[in-house]
């Protein structure tokens, strides 16, 4: 099996624990913790700019994090299941929602990311990029019950900021500026603050760029300004 597909075997086989119903069970199995943390220490070990200790310790944390990760992924779905009425329960959401997969998938990448592991968060977040359509880089920072609606089409960029509770439709754009210098370091990405909605198409670039909370960006609209907190941005069709 070559890395690409021990990558993708180790996101679905996290996923089938955490969430049985994948696997058409009601309760979780008991033997693929251990099996686990070795899948992911073997792809670990296939960076050579880690030193073997450091990938058992990783591997090890990453193992004792699961259980924090599901927690997480569980106010995701919530916030899924009421933010869409056409979810009509958890169990659908999990098999069938790729927004859905696409965070779970990045929120397995952020904690690897966190933890200097190269290239691993980047493959884990392309796997779910190429099934969803999602593109969040696994640098990105995302809080609490976020809400992926469609999906298809989105872009989170590195240094971007998101807050809790935030909602976003499809096609949008949470992105940088052009750089000249491709070393800039600095943050690139906008922020997003608590309980913002993005609709579709949206498009919100730089650095400095704060869409304060509970703002509500409309569909369509080109954003590289601060929009204040309690906002309605929307683009105004003058034909």
């Amino acid at each position: 099996m070559n890395l690409k597909r021990k990558v993708e075997h180790f996101v679905e086989e996290l996923l089938d624990m955490m969430f049985p119903v994948r696997l058409g069970l009601r309760s979780k199995p008991s033997d693929k913790q251990g099996y686990l943390c070795e899948v992911l220490l073997d792809l670990l070990d296939n960076n050579i700019e880690q030193s073997e200790i450091k990938n058992q310790n990783i591997a090890s944390s990453f193992m004792e994090f699961v259980p924090q990760l599901e927690a997480l992924l569980l106010k995701d779905i919530e916030a899924i299941y009421h933010g869409d009425p056409s979810a009509k329960s958890h169990n659908e959401i999990i098999l069938a929602f790729p927004g859905f997969f696409a965070v779970a998938a990045y929120r397995i990448a952020h904690y690897l990311h966190n933890n200097k592991v190269r290239l691993l968060p980047r493959m884990i977040t392309e796997y779910a990029h190429t099934h969803t359509g999602v593109d969040i880089h696994p640098g990105a920072v995302i809080g609490l019950s976020f809400c992926i609606d469609h999906g298809t089409g989105i872009v989170i960029g590195e240094t971007a900021i998101i807050g809790d509770r935030v909602k976003i439709y499809q096609g949008v754009t949470i992105g940088a500026l052009s750089v000249k210098d491709r070393n800039t370091q600095g943050k690139r990405h906008p922020t997003i603050e608590d309980d913002v909605t993005i609709y579709a198409q949206a498009i919100i670039l730089g650095g400095e760029t704060i869409v304060g909370r509970q703002s509500i960006i409309g569909g369509n609209v080109w954003i590289t300004k601060s929009v204040p907190s309690g906002t309605k941005v929307y683009y105004k069709n003058e034909v």
